[in-house]
């Protein structure tokens, strides 16, 4: 009988205490967002590295679905100057097109973590000196970062991703970004 007495007595206090911890908790981050971004690209073709400037935008609307856990979904086109070989011959990266989700993690009431991955489409040009060719590759992302509430809705935040297309085409990443949440 005191055992059970106890087993009751210790589920009451968990129970109880638990909604002083949800408050406790910092929020996950909700809404939509939009952000710029700037950083490092580093392209890997063929055997061969080269990098170059990484820029862009990116949209995404994120959703609680826990205590300090949200959902999102992310959008973003960028652009780089990274280019291999001389001014007679060389292959330029272009426009790369991502569009996947994410899990965000609050781990302060100003900062959060997250994890993404989704779905890319980068666009390399190739130019012999007289004629230039485009083509597109698919692959996938996946990413790392966190992001700092400044002030308002406004927040600055880094990420790392990893890019992998098909024809062995293949992209390290370093990004800075600045954004607003509505």
């Amino acid at each position: 009988m005191k055992k059970i007495l106890l087993a009751t007595a210790a589920t009451a206090a968990v129970l109880g205490a638990t909604p002083a911890l949800a408050q406790d908790a910092p929020a996950a981050p909700t809404g939509p967002r939009i952000e710029a971004l700037v950083g490092y690209d580093r392209v890997k073709a063929l055997g061969e590295h080269d990098g170059g400037v990484l820029f862009g935008v990116g949209a995404g609307y994120d959703f609680a679905v826990g205590n300090g856990v949200s959902l999102g979904a992310d959008i973003e086109a960028t652009d780089s100057t990274q280019k291999e070989g001389s001014a007679g011959a060389e292959v330029n990266s272009g426009r790369d097109l991502y569009a996947g989700g994410r899990v965000s993690f609050a781990v302060s009431p100003k900062a959060n973590l997250y994890l993404k991955g989704g779905y890319t489409n980068a666009r390399f040009k190739a130019s012999d000196g007289v004629d230039t060719f485009g083509e597109n590759f698919d692959g996938f992302r996946l990413g790392a970062g966190g992001q700092y509430n400044v002030g308002g809705k406004a927040y600055v935040g880094g990420e790392y991703r990893y890019s992998n297309y098909e024809a062995g085409l293949s992209r390290h990443q370093v990004a800075l970004t600045v954004g607003t949440r509505f």
